[in-house]
């Protein structure tokens, strides 16, 4: 999808798009939504009765994961939860579907918590993220996460895993399964694809053992049909920024009255734009780019321009996007900055306490 019809269509399948048009062309997609939605509950009754075989490892399984496509920040969440983990003195390994990178289908380590063995394109852009950002933590990729999850039990031999996005990875059992939810839209605008965002039909919620609300700046209200499930509300909040070319961070009041372009290659860049205009920020120009985007000369030219069309003095984008840019010419590098999330739990103590009752 180009990013203007990627824009509408976010739109329209997370319900802020209701004019007529609209609601036809919702009305034409909806064939294709219920058979989509059939044959993911039919997957997942197979998979309850048996038909359909799941795996268990020897070792704690903890799935994060999403009932919609696109971000409800499943990175900051697996990254906080691996931190916690970590500080507890856990061997931590994330097991990760690897998608985008060039080695996606292969069953790879991509970090024995000491080394990053493989680079974002080899091992796609969050596995790369988590890996090189977390001091510890061990990554392998894998569209098989059982078979993933083998390969670091000989391996790395870790105590407990982080299924990274799991919720629909029905082949490995897990004990505890997050379910994140993105406040604003949690269910978009209730249709299954391709006519809205759902993966599976809403009901299939009902496999969450915890619920955690992302992205949300006030008290979340219980989603119906939710009410027995324990649910948590968080919210991402940017720390910090570094730069690209490495050095010490700068405190994002050092931005403020700064010319910047923001730009954002991730599943909701508006989110990570309006996080900036919170903090006083206020960029000249916002460039939105395709989740998991590669920086092609294209569009590394554009950026250039823009800069140069706003006498723009410093890039402003995420951390998942600075993983790609290793080749931007010097003279951009040296004035592109990373901006780091980090994450808010309104029950911090509730989190950790079924993580410990988990592995202990």
């Amino acid at each position: 999808m180009t990013a203007p019809f990627s824009s509408y269509w976010r739109e329209l399948a997370n319900g802020t798009r209701t004019e007529p048009r609209d609601r036809l062309l919702i009305l034409l997609l909806a064939p294709l939504a219920l058979a989509y939605g059939f044959i993911q509950s039919l997957r997942a009754l197979l998979y309850r009765i048996g038909i359909l075989k799941s795996f268990r490892l020897p070792r704690p399984v903890i799935s994060i994961g999403n009932i919609t496509v696109g971000g409800t920040g499943k990175t900051p969440v697996t990254a906080h939860i691996a931190r916690l983990l970590l500080d507890q003195g856990y061997r931590v390994a994330v097991l990760s579907r690897g998608y985008g990178g060039s080695l996606e289908g292969q069953t790879v380590v991509v970090s024995d918590g000491a080394t990053v063995m493989l680079s974002s394109r080899e091992c796609g852009d969050e596995p790369f993220l988590l890996a090189s950002t977390i001091p510890g933590l061990m990554v392998v990729i894998g569209s098989d996460r059982y078979a993933a999850g083998l390969l670091a039990m000989q391996q790395l031999d870790p105590d407990v895993f982080l299924l990274d996005d799991g919720f629909q990875h029905l082949h490995l059992k897990r004990d505890l399964n997050i379910l994140l939810l993105d406040h604003s839209h949690p269910f978009g605008n209730g249709w299954t694809l391709p006519a809205g965002l759902l993966r599976e039909p809403v009901r299939a919620s009902q496999r969450a053992d915890l619920v955690i609300h992302t992205r949300c700046h006030e008290t979340t209200k219980t989603n119906p049909g939710l009410e027995h499930i324990p649910q948590l509300n968080a919210r991402h909040e940017v720390v910090d920024a570094i730069p690209l070319t490495g050095g010490e961070p700068l405190p994002l009041d050092s931005f403020v009255s700064r010319r910047t372009v923001a730009f954002a290659g991730i599943a909701e860049p508006e989110s990570f734009f309006e996080n900036l205009r919170q903090h006083s920020i206020q960029p000249v120009e916002t460039i939105c780019l395709p989740d998991h985007v590669h920086y092609t000369d294209e569009i590394v030219a554009k950026l250039e321009s823009t800069m140069k069309r706003h006498a723009a003095d410093c890039l402003l984008t995420t951390e998942k996007d600075g993983v790609k840019l290793s080749s931007l010419p010097t003279s951009l590098a040296s004035k592109t900055w990373l901006v780091r999330l980090g994450l808010n739990i309104d029950r911090p103590d509730y989190l950790d306490k079924n993580l410990r009752n988990l592995l202990q």
